[in-house]
């Protein structure tokens, strides 16, 4: 489903700025010991993303509730923040044809922003679903709240038109969301309380918006398992393509003074993957003064606005270019109309020819400017591949935190601006 090359990401290829040998190879013996331990985890946040993608029960278990929504809803609201929206986001950008309500991911509570979508929406035919794991992130509960005041106002039944996705109740007691949630009869589907939020694009915080879209939950699962399957059989780590890419960004950041990694797609469909591995890659790996800073740039567009940076600037930067095959894709640019000599490379071309071409020449300028450059060539843009690409990032994060000796888990940094956040708003009710 993908092919990922990484030889201009070596110093054999581009020089000083890329991995040398003996760190590659050191590198890459460290890598086949963490697959192994992976293989056998006993974790349980390791298990929650390894097992789940042998799962079905769970897309059985919410597939009536969402026929339902979808024979009644004309549009579909998702609250959520980070991962509980930016998977679902991501997941649903490979739509062509949407067989749906037409989906809404308010991430960021603007409030002029959110305001304007509840007064526009139709609210006698949306259905609202508010995703947090914990059951107690502000921004997606105050997003709810707006959204119930203006259901309840227009007359709607909050039960019928608002669902849940939060951790079970444990020991008797429930989280705020879940409690919200019983008092109002609205539908909850359990959150795995062992699956952190960026990781859990494959669990049905990112297939719910992807079935109501009209994608096949299970084909994005399928394209997991592939990755996974081929991880833990094989018998080297350069043959796992998530724990090259490990070694490279590990090694690239320790070695060559990279501290920057550029995802940069070649297609607007792989733009919210991009800012969703910004988030996994950022929370997980950016402890104890270890990561690098993920951007997301998007070709060609960012061509023409970053390229002059990336090629003639700090030379600190691990590039990742995703590639579709748009050879032939696309329209027509007609002879007749390009008439003119000075534009024959495009005459009878077509726009995937032109984006194809400027995929390979930004990757090539790249490394012959000695920038490491690592490709990633797609067949196709369906959900198999997307799960793929999604459990290759996933994995190459969790390889490269044990090889950076972190943690890829938990956020606990953020946790003192949470609090801080908390604190002014009870301040300003006095």
């Amino acid at each position: 489903m993908y092919e990922q090359v990484t030889n201009s990401c070596l110093a054999a290829a581009i020089g000083p700025k890329g991995l040398g040998d003996k760190e590659f190879r050191a590198g890459l013996k460290a890598a086949a010991k963490t697959l192994d331990r992976l293989a056998g985890t006993k974790r349980p946040d390791e298990k929650a993303i390894f097992d789940l993608v042998q799962r079905r029960d769970d897309l059985a278990e919410v597939a009536g509730h969402l026929d339902a929504i979808k024979a009644s809803a004309s549009d579909v609201v998702i609250f959520g923040i980070g991962g509980s929206s930016l998977g679902g986001q991501a997941a649903t950008a490979i739509v062509k044809n949407p067989d749906g309500p037409t989906l809404h991911f308010p991430e960021n509570p603007d409030p002029d922003r959110l305001g304007r979508l509840l007064d526009r929406l139709p609210l006698a035919t949306t259905h609202f679903f508010t995703i947090s794991k914990s059951g107690g992130t502000p921004e997606p509960l105050a997003a709810l709240f707006a959204a119930m005041a203006k259901v309840r106002d227009a007359g709607g039944d909050l039960g019928a038109q608002f669902t849940v996705i939060t951790e079970p109740i444990k020991d008797g007691e429930g989280n705020v969301l879940r409690r919200l949630a019983g008092r109002h009869g609205m539908t909850a589907f359990d959150h795995d309380p062992h699956l952190g939020g960026r990781f859990s694009v494959l669990s049905i915080v990112g297939m719910i918006p992807a079935a109501l879209s009209g994608l096949d939950p299970a084909a994005f699962r399928i394209g997991a398992m592939s990755v996974l399957n081929n991880a833990f059989t094989a018998k080297k780590a350069e043959a796992c393509a998530p724990a090259v890419g490990a070694v490279l960004a590990a090694g690239l950041e320790s070695h060559a003074g990279v501290g920057v990694s550029v995802m940069f797609p070649y297609a607007d469909a792989l733009e919210r993957l991009a800012m969703w591995y910004r988030q996994l890659w950022a929370e997980s790996l950016g402890k104890e003064g270890h990561g690098t800073v993920p951007v997301r740039a998007l070709g060609p567009v960012d061509q023409h606005s970053q390229l002059q940076l990336y090629l003639d600037g700090p030379a600190d930067k691990l590039f990742t270019i995703l590639m579709p095959d748009w050879r032939d894709q696309g329209p027509m640019i007609e002879p007749d109309l390009a008439d003119d000599p000075a534009l024959e490379y495009l005459s009878g071309r077509t726009v995937g020819d032109l984006v194809h071409a400027e995929a390979r020449a930004t990757a090539e300028t790249l490394t012959k400017a000695g920038r490491p450059v690592r490709s990633f060539h797609l067949a196709r843009l369906d959900e198999a591949t997307l799960g793929a690409l999604f459990m290759h990032f996933m994995l190459e994060t969790i390889i490269a935190a044990e090889l950076l000796g972190v943690d890829p888990f938990g956020q606990p940094a953020v946790e003192a601006g949470k609090k801080l956040a908390r604190q002014y708003l009870m301040e300003a009710r006095r």
